[in-house]
């Protein structure tokens, strides 16, 4: 039986300004199992990114209680590392150095340092483009080198938010295919933030789709679908006509974005 690897609890979340106060996040409840792959799928300002920061430990909630590996989440940790639409290559320092940043810090031996750079960097296909500095690179190839650079530590869990959003439509669909392939290879449990009902459908196990003011799970849908998934099938149509439908009774007047 799988173990729940994430398990957010009645998580409250207000912010107050002056005699303002903005209430994020209302009783949300979720589990998250070992090597799935879960996403978050709500409008702007749900608070769905808000929620991925509590679990990387950058904020914390007003109430109930966010646990990673059965132990509460009370700051970063490199079990459960970050991926960010801005893709953060420091723009000085070759493919093969960045990726090493991640591993900065860590006591373990060179040898063993140097094998989990290029086995991260041979699973993203830049095994050819080692000394290369970020400029010389594609969006998408940027987008590789994060993604290397977090595999190269090794985490439990990976928190992606919205990392495919700035790259054109080939681009995106190619590293959705890239991500599918390394976490059926890895095993790695994924929580991802998106507001694309397609790229919701394509890679997850599970959906949890959000209302708004406050943020609530609203649904949480597995996807029956095998992967890879064909975009173009009946059955995936199946499922973007039901989210639709399910963010209409959330109240949701803003639906998320939907691509054809």
């Amino acid at each position: 039986m799988l173990t729940d690897v994430i398990e957010v609890t009645d998580v409250e979340k207000k912010y107050v300004n002056g005699k303002e106060s903005l209430h994020v996040l209302d009783q949300v409840s979720y589990q998250v199992k070992k090597g799935e792959i879960v996403t978050l799928l709500g409008k702007s300002g749900c608070g769905k990114s808000t929620i991925l920061n509590m679990v990387a430990g950058f904020e914390k909630a007003d109430g109930g209680s966010v646990m990673l590996d059965g132990h509460e989440v009370k700051r970063p940790s490199r079990k459960c590392i970050m991926l960010f639409q801005q893709i953060n290559l420091l723009p000085w320092r070759t493919v093969i150095k960045n990726v090493e940043l991640g591993l900065d810090g860590e006591k373990i031996p060179r040898v063993e340092k140097k094998k989990r750079i290029m086995d991260a960097l041979k699973l993203v296909g830049l095994e050819n483009v080692l000394h290369q500095f970020p400029h010389e690179l594609s969006g998408g190839m940027q987008q590789r080198v994060a993604i290397a650079r977090a595999l190269a530590m090794q985490p439990d869990v990976i928190l992606m938010d919205e990392p495919f959003a700035a790259l054109d439509t080939f681009n995106r669909y190619l590293l959705q295919d890239e991500l599918l392939r390394i976490q059926e290879k890895l095993k790695t449990t994924i929580l991802l933030v998106t507001h694309d009902i397609d790229e919701a459908v394509y890679l997850s196990d599970r959906i949890l789709i959000m209302s708004s003011h406050p943020g609530r799970i609203f649904k949480d849908m597995p996807i029956k679908l095998a992967k890879p998934r064909d975009r173009a099938g009946e059955d995936f149509h199946h499922y973007r006509k039901r989210i639709l439908e399910e963010f209409e009774l959330s109240g949701s007047h803003q639906e998320p974005e939907y691509i054809i």
